[in-house]
Parts: structure tokens; C-alpha cells; sequence
């Protein structure tokens, strides 16, 4: 039976988390086994324990098989002292479990073409991994404030890979690329950053063993432009920690909504921790706006990742497609329904 660790977090983390738990519980019921244990984390860790990843709840996300992530953040804790904020859990979790590897899908789904920023047309060819790098970078590159000279206050953050960090994360996306469309673009700025120098360099290194992937590269302020005016050219997107996360982004929005995207953080041993790209959004907290998809889709994502249950992960994202299919929307997509309408409609399609 597998251990899922449930850290439902702030904000509407706790409402997105609850609903996937329910799409959980029915697969329960149709011979999929799981145990689950909560624990608190963020804002609401803090505000229980004194530390945004209390000894307890790091110790159930190592024992767990997999982790169900919500989100973290929290306006109350903007001057708390750095290493206390609820994002922190977040960054302390990815290094304690090694999570190195992040898996982004970006898919439109049918009938909300209309929701996405781009035209219609440009947006329904979208259907991407990007593959981003999450233990390295100016995330975790040496940073510091100092005085100039002049006395002015100077900020500095080091962004830092090495060839082993940049070699691992250039496998997953291969390997990624193998059970897609064998097309992978590496996407970095290496007209001006030594450190995407050495990227690209591994990567092309790399890619000799997987003669089967074309393998492509872009810099990231075209990635940028391309993301926008051409999506449908992208099958695997691979880049750094920062590129990452703000492709990512910008990635959600052409696919209809940031609701709508799930994430996996994988290890090398495939334990991983899944959680809806969103934030924690307080501003909607508590009023039933929030959309379960992105989170339901992440369930979806660790039962085929890190559990080996990839027919009830078809499942899932079967029945989410019917329950758009079928006219469901949440306020993010235009429409009226609730979390729990939403949530009820996905678990009324699936079988």
C-alpha cells in the first residue's frame, strides 16, 4: 500500500489538496490501494511550530513514497526573517529529498481554447514538458548584500551549475523526450553566460547517447518570444532553475490558466513531490474560486511517476478532460463553478 504524504500548505493549498485527495480516495474504492498522512507545512507550519518545515513533517516526506504538495505563502510572514518564510519549506523539502528534476506539462485542453491568451488556433498545438533544473542556480548560488565603495548598497546572487548537475537533469529530459515526440530544445544564454556556456556544452555531450532525440537549442529571451508566437513547435523543453521557472509560467497562461497546470519534482530513485504550479493565492482563500485541476492532474502525475499506476492516472486525466469536455469551468477559466463543483464533476467521470 502506498504512502502518500499529504502538505496541504496555505491559501487555497488546503482546499486544491483536499479536492485530489477525494479523487484519491474514490480510486481507493475501485482497488487502488494508498495510506495517507498529513502533516503542516508553510505559513501554517510556522504559525503552529515556530518553522516553516517542522522535524515532523520533513520526517513523513522522507518516508512517504510520494509527497501531495498544495502551496506556501502567506502576506502575514513578509517580515519574518528569510530563512523562517513559509517558501523555504518548499526549498528545504527539494534539497533534504534531492528533488532535482521538475516535469512541467503544458497541454491545452479541448474546449478551452478561448481561455488562453493567444488565438485559438496557436493555442490548441500546445502540448510540452519543460523539464527544469531545481537544486541549482542563483536559487542556491552564494548571495549577499555588501557596500560599494561609493556606499551604496549592493545586492549579489551567483548563478552556478557544474557538469554532473547539468548531465543528470539533461537525462531526464532525453528520457523524457523517448516517450514523447523525440524532439528536445535546451534552452539557455549562452551568447553571454559562462554558466549556459558549460550547459549547452554538457548537453550536446550528453545528447550522443541518445542519437534517437533531435536535439535543439535556443536562447531563452527567443524561447520567450517563441513560447507566445509559435508554441506548437515544442515537444521537451530542458533549462536551468531560473529560465525554468519563469518559462513555466509564462507556458500556463498559454495553455488557458495557472490552475491548470501540475508539477512533479523528481528524485533519482523517482520519489517525488507534486504540486500545482499556482501559489497560494490568499487573496481567494476560503471562498470555493480556487481551481482543483492543476492539483488533481499533479495526483495524476505521482501515480504514474512514483507509483507505477499509470492506468489510474489515465484515469484521472480522462475524467478531467470530460468534466471540461462537458462545460465545467472554474472562475479562472470564465465560468461559475466552485472548487467542489469542479471536483465533483471529475469524480462523477471517473471509471
Amino acid at each position: 500500500m502506498a504512502l502518500i504524504a499529504i502538505l496541504p500548505g496555505d491559501g487555497i493549498g488546503p482546499e486544491v489538496v483536499a479536492a485530489a485527495r477525494q479523487v484519491l480516495e474514490r480510486l481507493d474504492r475501485l482497488g487502488f490501494a494508498f495510506q495517507f498522512e498529513e502533516a503542516p507545512v508553510g505559513g501554517a507550519a510556522y504559525r503552529a511550530h515556530g518553522h516553516p518545515l517542522p522535524p515532523e513533517t520533513l520526517a513523513l516526506a522522507e518516508r512517504a513514497d510520494a509527497v501531495l504538495f498544495g502551496a506556501v505563502g502567506d502576506p502575514e510572514f513578509d517580515n519574518v526573517e528569510r530563512a523562517h518564510r513559509p517558501e523555504q519549506a518548499i526549498l528545504g523539502l527539494r534539497k533534504a529529498l534531492g528533488l532535482f528534476a521538475n516535469l512541467r506539462p503544458a497541454k491545452l485542453f479541448a474546449g478551452l481554447e478561448d481561455a488562453s491568451a493567444l488565438r485559438p488556433e496557436v493555442a490548441a498545438a500546445i502540448d510540452m514538458v519543460i523539464v527544469r533544473e531545481l537544486t541549482g542556480d542563483v536559487y542556491f548560488g552564494a548571495k549577499g548584500r555588501t557596500t560599494t565603495d561609493a556606499g551604496l548598497r549592493e545586492g549579489h546572487d551567483l548563478m552556478r551549475y557544474d557538469e554532473r548537475e547539468i548531465e543528470r537533469i539533461a537525462r531526464v529530459a532525453f528520457e523524457t523526450a523517448r516517450t514523447r515526440n523525440h524532439k528536445l530544445c535546451s534552452v539557455d544564454k549562452a551568447n553571454v553566460l559562462e554558466t549556459s556556456q558549460l550547459w549547452r556544452d554538457v548537453v550536446i555531450e550528453v545528447s550522443a547517447d541518445y542519437p534517437d532525440v533531435a536535439l535543439t537549442h535556443m536562447y531563452v529571451d527567443n524561447a520567450a518570444m517563441q513560447l507566445v508566437r509559435n508554441p506548437g513547435q515544442f515537444d521537451v523543453i530542458v533549462t536551468g532553475n531560473l529560465f525554468g521557472d519563469i518559462l513555466s509560467d509564462q507556458a500556463s497562461m498559454c495553455a488557458g490558466s495557472i490552475g491548470m497546470l501540475p508539477s512533479a519534482a523528481i528524485n533519482q530513485d523517482k520519489k517525488g513531490l507534486y504540486e500545482p504550479i499556482h501559489g497560494s493565492a490568499p487573496d481567494i482563500a476560503g471562498q470555493g474560486k480556487a481551481n482543483p485541476l492543476a492539483t488533481i492532474l499533479s495526483a495524476a502525475m505521482m501515480l504514474r511517476h512514483s507509483l507505477g499506476m499509470a492506468e489510474a492516472a489515465d484515469r484521472i486525466e480522462a475524467a478531467v478532460t470530460a468534466a471540461l469536455v462537458a462545460g465545467h469551468r472554474t472562475p479562472d477559466l470564465g465560468g461559475n463553478d466552485t472548487t467542489q463543483d469542479m471536483t465533483d464533476a471529475v469524480l462523477a467521470a471517473l471509471r
